[in-house]
């Protein structure tokens, strides 16, 4: 399903990807490879943001490819549970020296090891939808590492989905 609806993978490390409009609202996942690691979505209430001049997916992945801990949850989870792991005596001195920040090392490891794909939505409610099949395997037959949803697909969910399908076939 995601060669269908889905954008083709980007890699973090050539961002920023100017064909994400300025101001949208939509669904992306990220993947170590073959391995889906995140699901997210971005445009709360775009419906309402559309004077914004960014706003929506652009400035969600970008704060991804940014590294920055401060206000990303997902780098939060990258660091934790990638980067932290992988310190060593070396690092932990320049941590110390404050010559080195967990920012960067995110940053670095996002960039050297993840791709994302896209999808760009009409309305907030949309996005909400698919990113929780994604979370919980539907759509990619895979729960993301970092942020799976046990639950199982809802038939409101799965209706949004199945009229994205339609629209996406026209």
């Amino acid at each position: 399903m995601e060669n269908r609806i889905f954008s083709k993978r980007y890699w973090f490390r050539d961002w920023p990807n100017r064909v994400i409009p300025a101001v949208a609202a939509g669904v992306y996942v990220v993947w170590r490879g073959d391995e889906l690691i995140y699901a997210g979505m971005s445009g709360k209430d775009i419906e309402k943001k559309q004077q914004k001049r960014k706003y929506g997916l652009a400035t969600r992945l970008s704060s991804h490819a940014s590294g920055r801990l401060s206000g990303d949850q997902m780098n939060v989870y990258v660091a934790n549970r990638f980067v932290v792991p992988e310190i060593d005596t070396a690092q932990q001195a320049q941590f110390a020296a404050g010559t080195l920040r967990l920012d960067t090392l995110t940053r670095q490891y996002i960039h050297e090891h993840f791709e994302y794909q896209y999808l760009v939505v009409e309305r907030s409610a949309e996005a909400y939808a698919l990113e929780r099949l994604c979370r919980c395997g539907h759509i990619f037959e895979q729960r993301p590492y970092l942020n799976p949803d046990k639950a199982a697909p809802t038939a409101a969910d799965l209706s949004i989905l199945d009229a994205i399908l339609r629209e996406s076939h026209q």
